[in-house]
């Protein structure tokens, strides 16, 4: 009884510590470029094979569930089960906002759950995380034959491939999928910011950056592309 009574005494201290970050209005409290180098160093970790796994414990969970979250960052992410977002980062309980969907495509959807992120919960970054390998992508470049609800997903995806194939046009095969899962990050980035008023006014205010990224399914590296030009 006496070694459980510490325990509790032991999160009861912790939840305290953590009160006034939480207490201090949305947000997390960092920048775009500290949420960026959290998200850096995470990943370095994970390619390195030094995982530390933060913020899985019980104090946690606890504190996030009584308190709330407050994630450093929001991230767009394509659903392949090889690119687990927490995991690519080394993030924990209530670090990241993630809205995963099949060729991370900024759909209606998407966007409102991202500028519930920015806009509630005060994220300073959004980053759009594509993979190499994409099947996706990869299906709209063959122009492979799709049914039931996947032609509506493959025509967010079809103008990236084809801006890719105009400034392309030497390019087939696997560089040309290359190409065109880079250009449909971009595709994505530009709208969330062209299809979102919310999301516009974030990054003109300053409260809000996003940037595009993406992640080698065999290295486990994540290539950072950039802001959009308009950011810069």
């Amino acid at each position: 009884m006496k070694r459980l009574n510490l325990t509790w005494l032991y999160l009861t201290l912790l939840l305290a510590l953590a009160v006034p970050a939480l207490a201090s209005g949305p947000g997390p409290g960092v920048t775009p470029d500290a949420a960026l180098t959290m998200l850096k160093t995470g990943n370095t970790r994970f390619f390195s094979g030094k995982p530390q796994y933060p913020h899985q414990d019980l104090a946690r969970r606890s504190m996030t569930a009584l308190q709330g979250q407050q994630p450093v960052a929001s991230v767009l992410s394509c659903s392949d089960s090889r690119a687990p977002v927490e995991l690519i980062f080394d993030q924990g309980v209530g670090d990241l906002f993630v809205v995963r969907v099949a060729g991370n495509v900024a759909g209606q959807d998407e966007i409102a759950s991202l500028e519930y992120a920015g806009d509630h919960l005060g994220t300073p970054l959004l980053v759009v995380l594509g993979h190499t390998k994409c099947g996706a992508v990869t299906a709209v470049v063959q122009d492979a034959h799709l049914h039931g609800s996947l032609p509506a997903l493959a025509a967010k995806i079809k103008p990236a491939v084809a801006k890719t194939r105009t400034a392309h046009k030497d390019l087939k095969g696997d560089p040309l999928v290359a190409a065109a899962i880079k250009a449909n990050i971009h595709q994505a980035m530009a709208d969330l910011s062209g299809k979102s008023r919310i999301i516009r006014d974030l990054v003109k205010a300053g409260k809000l950056q996003i940037i595009g990224a993406l992640y080698d399914l065999e290295s486990g590296r994540v290539e950072w592309l950039g802001p959009q030009a308009a950011q810069k």
